[in-house]
């Protein structure tokens, strides 16, 4: 699975979409609710709209954080496995990376240690 194309992009890719979906559903949120705010006012009713938009965007959030923790966890567990780490002592710069800038450090690690070697990979 460590190393699998796919799960390697979706790890380093998929923190970063889900954050920035949870960002415009908040804003969608935040606008769908000072525009109907005033029949929120009027109705004498529970606002039901707001509550539903409420849970959804908690889900969101709480698949941002399982995704997030996700890549945090395959992205330490393949430096932790990736010999051209140990040989120049940037393991523990690239976890710290991780830890530190957890998204972007992921995409990073992403673009010049997976993609970017494999493309100066030299096939006999």
């Amino acid at each position: 699975m460590l190393q699998n194309k796919f799960w390697q992009g979706f790890f380093a890719l998929a923190p970063i979409i889900v954050f920035l979906i949870a960002f415009i559903g908040y804003f969608y949120f935040i606008f769908s609710l000072v525009t109907q705010l005033p029949e929120l006012e009027n109705s004498g009713e529970p606002p039901v709209h707001f509550f539903g938009a409420i849970g959804s965007f908690l889900i969101l959030i709480l698949v941002a954080v399982l995704i997030s923790i996700g890549s945090l966890i395959f992205y330490i567990v393949h430096a932790t496995q990736n010999a051209n780490l140990k040989e120049n002592n940037m393991l523990i710069v690239w976890i710290l990376l991780f830890v530190f800038v957890s998204g972007i450090g992921q995409l990073i690690y992403w673009i010049v240690e997976i993609v970017g070697k494999r493309k100066n990979k030299v096939f006999t």
